[in-house]
């Protein structure tokens, strides 16, 4: 296969980690037993990258007669049943050097490994033989944590040729003298473990490069499924002489660095990751995962498979995490001004109580205290809310994880990143900007003159919308079948505690383009389908007093996803994500003075 391009025209990281070779293998890692010796390599596209089941939840009926529809209810009616499906996958494993707890989520077992900067010490055993290892955000804090282990381990960054991020990395104290910078390739080749993290289009595109490159025997590590799913969309597979792991922060790069330097005052501070063994050809790849989620700073770390992750990651960046919420504000704030209200509250009562208020009460009691927080009347406006936008959200998301899973969506991806440049005799597309249309301006002044500490109103209208569609996501991920580890953080945590400040901090392209290339294409595609349902069929009929779903309602209120939800927000960080405005960790193009 020939490729379009090495490496994208961008400020593509390629970091990489080398170990000395060893002279044998064993099983597992173990403080007890000798370790093969790993080269790892590492790429990283910027500085801050980060058999499916039917949903039964309702029944159709279709209408008899012309008189049966109404302009102010779906064509189709939706009945729910209970929650108490029994969905989701549990994924056990063996570690020989971490602790692996078992957690009861909604009645459902599951296994993590609390992190901590306690366990540092452990990662000269697990990365033992180790001599190099590189990258962005992630590679800094892996740096830091086998420096405060006293690990002689050093930290690389392979970059290809001529590549703008040479300054970055250099100011970072990457350099070509001390050998921790180097070429790409060359660090590939000569790694035993190569973190692969350039952009999702660039892995599309370079696959088979970098399999080439790598050593028999070698590890290759990702942080997201998205090449797993490609190459399935090809009928292809991984090459079976290597191993394939993943380690998957729940939020953006920034965060990752951002709330790893904050720990560095408080242990526990972080971003919650997943982990994944997709091949393991010698029994190292369980520890050697492990060992880089701790290395990064996560707080807790959870089993997943490589295609749940990257089915639950792409899906959930287009619904709530970036797309839906931005659908959802632009269309609340429209409906707001053309009802009468001022253009500050309403851009106070829809981003500001989503990102501030709402937020804040999820992240840290879960959704139910969001609507037991509301007055009677305010309660009885959420409810009808609630009610109309539940099954709209749950239309479009309910494509978006087909989209996802069969390929399409992946496709798409790909295909835009080709659009970047000029081809085929037509000009070039990049993506445009998502943040000067007269609401973010509003925003802007907003802003301005908010106090530290004000989290915004509680509005019951803008809560009904944001939960539903919360649920709605929760569902469609229960009923295909992940786990609920998985579901909170994909649909939850990661939006209230890692995404949703920094939309807070300085509006939605602050938000969505400090993310990865795949969710910033995703956001915008399917941004404008929530914002044209709601607006379509869950506000018209609100506004025609359409009968509330009492089901819906009392579903909502006794799901056994709100006890999962309790035991995860123990497991949440000590310390909150903190981004100032003038925030200077986040994409160079996205920085300003303070």
């Amino acid at each position: 296969m020939s490729y379009s391009r090495v490496v994208p025209n961008t400020n593509t990281l390629a970091t990489a980690i080398s170990l000395k070779p060893s002279l044998s293998s064993t099983p597992s890692l173990s403080s007890s037993t000798k370790s093969a010796a790993l080269k790892p390599s590492f790429t990283a596209s910027s500085w801050y990258s980060p058999t499916p089941k039917t949903l039964l939840p309702h029944h159709f009926h279709a209408p008899t007669n012309n008189s049966a529809r109404s302009s102010v209810a779906l064509a189709a009616k939706m009945i729910s049943v209970p929650s108490s499906i029994t969905p989701t996958t549990s994924i056990d494993f063996h570690t020989s050097v971490f602790n692996k707890e078992k957690i009861s989520l909604a009645g459902h077992d599951e296994y993590i490994v609390r992190g901590g900067r306690h366990l540092f010490p452990l990662l000269d055993d697990v990365f033992k033989g180790i001599k190099q290892i590189g990258g962005p955000a992630q590679a800094q804090n892996l740096r830091d944590s086998l420096a405060e282990a006293k690990s002689d381990i050093v930290v690389k960054i392979g970059l290809r040729k001529g590549s703008s991020s040479f300054a970055e990395a250099r100011t970072a104290g990457f350099t070509e003298e001390n050998g921790t910078l180097g070429d790409i390739w060359e660090t590939i080749s000569g790694s035993d473990l190569v973190l692969l993290l350039i952009s999702d289009s660039a892995q599309a595109d370079n696959y088979e490069k970098v399999f080439s490159h790598m050593k028999p025997n070698s590890i290759l590590g990702l942080s997201h499924g998205f090449l797993l799913g490609h190459l399935q969309s090809m009928g292809l597979d991984f090459p079976k002489d290597i191993s394939v792991i993943a380690v998957c922060p729940k939020g953006m790069g920034p965060s990752v660095r951002r709330l790893y330097v904050q720990g560095k005052e408080i242990n526990g501070a972080g971003i919650n990751s997943s982990f994944a063994v997709h091949q393991d050809v010698d029994g190292r790849a369980t520890d050697v995962a492990l060992g880089w989620s701790v290395a990064l700073g996560s707080p807790f770390t959870f089993a997943t498979t490589l295609e749940q992750e990257y089915k639950s990651d792409i899906f959930g960046e287009r619904g709530i995490l970036l797309g839906a919420v931005h659908g959802v504000v632009e269309c609340l704030f429209r409906r707001y001004v053309e009802n009468g209200m001022s253009e500050d509250l309403a851009y106070k009562n829809t981003v500001e109580c989503i990102t501030g208020i709402v937020s804040k009460t999820i992240s840290t009691k879960g959704m139910l205290a969001v609507y037991n927080s509301l007055s009677e009347s305010g309660k009885k406006r959420f409810e009808a809310v609630y009610s109309a936008s539940y099954y709209p959200c749950m239309e479009i998301l309910y494509e978006c994880y087909e989209d996802v899973a069969s390929g399409s969506e992946i496709c798409s991806v790909v295909l835009a990143g080709r659009r970047f440049h000029e081809k085929e005799g037509l000009p070039a597309f990049p993506m445009g900007k998502i943040d000067q249309t007269h609401m973010w301006k509003v925003g802007e002044r907003v802003r301005a003159t908010r106090s530290k500490d004000d989290l915004g109103p509680l509005c019951p209208f803008t809560s009904g919308v944001f939960v539903a569609l919360m649920m709605a996501q929760i569902e469609v991920l229960r009923k295909k079948g992940h786990s609920y580890s998985e579901i909170i953080n994909e649909s939850l945590i990661e939006a209230v505690d890692s995404l949703n400040p920094f939309m807070h901090a300085r509006g939605v392209s602050f938000m969505v383009d400090n993310c990865s290339t795949t969710a910033r294409l995703g956001s915008r595609k399917w941004a404008p389908r929530f914002d044209y349902i709601l607006s379509q069929q869950a506000f018209v009929a609100v506004d025609s007093g359409a009968p509330i779903k009492q089901d819906l309602i009392s579903n909502f209120l006794s799901d056994p996803v709100h006890e999962a939800i309790e035991v995860c927000a123990q497991l949440r960080p000590t310390v909150d994500i903190s981004v100032p405005p003038d925030a200077d960790f986040v994409r160079p193009e996205l920085r300003q003075s303070s």
